[in-house]
């Protein structure tokens, strides 16, 4: 067994499975959290107000616009575009296909993905340089923070370097960044990317009890 042979193999495996359940057991663990008991009468729908939430949210208030447009747009750029490799780039369609899901999906053509790769890019280095220069973000960031980046940053370029899917070397350094990516994520923040949306339901789900609009 080569390195190759090992890294799309057993240390594939593995990291799924502690991918999966690591997962799992951070969202099992919130969703287990004691509930504060509301005594009042509800006044509206605290479903229609966690659905709500999440939907009003995904575009900033226009108040607020002018002073958050920059993490607005950069993340927009980087959260979207790393959404769209993920799912559409042609290996990772075929990746999906042949090793996860049994079936696939048409993939984005090649200029699609050169141009959808440099979104993400300038969207994650903008969020990750407003990080290491803004004075408030700087003293709020920790190391959880950098290493997040910093790993999504590694897959990102790797993946761009293994286009060229005969060279093995390249494959294997791409998909052992991605598998220890994998590991780190269910333990750090990189989790919002689920506990995103139980946290804006359980706010909404309150507002929305007592008949106000977040």
């Amino acid at each position: 067994m080569n390195f190759l042979q090992f890294v799309e193999g057993p240390l594939w495996y593995f990291t799924a499975v502690v991918f999966v359940l690591g997962i799992l057991w951070r969202l099992i663990g919130i969703l287990r959290l004691p509930r504060v008991r509301e005594l009042s009468v509800p006044r509206a729908s605290a479903l229609w107000g966690a659905v709500l939430s999440n939907f009003r949210h995904l575009a900033p208030r226009g108040t607020f616009f002018s002073r958050t447009k920059f993490n607005v747009i950069a993340g927009y750029m980087f959260h979207v575009g790393l959404f769209a490799l993920l799912l559409f780039a042609a290996p990772h369609v075929k990746f999906l296909e042949t090793r996860v899901l049994g079936f696939g999906w048409p993939a984005m053509p090649n200029w699609a993905f050169v141009l959808t790769a440099e979104l993400a890019f300038a969207g994650l280095l903008l969020l990750w340089l407003r990080r290491l220069l803004d004075p408030v973000l700087r003293r709020l960031s920790d190391a959880d923070d950098h290493w997040g980046a910093g790993l999504t940053f590694l897959a990102m370029l790797t993946g761009c370097m293994a286009l060229l899917q005969t060279n093995e070397a390249l494959r294997a350094i791409h998909l052992l960044a991605v598998e220890v990516w994998m590991l780190y994520f269910p333990f750090s923040r990189l989790m919002h990317t689920f506990t995103f949306l139980l946290s804006r339901s359980y706010t909404g789900e309150l507002y929305g009890r007592r008949g106000e609009v977040l």
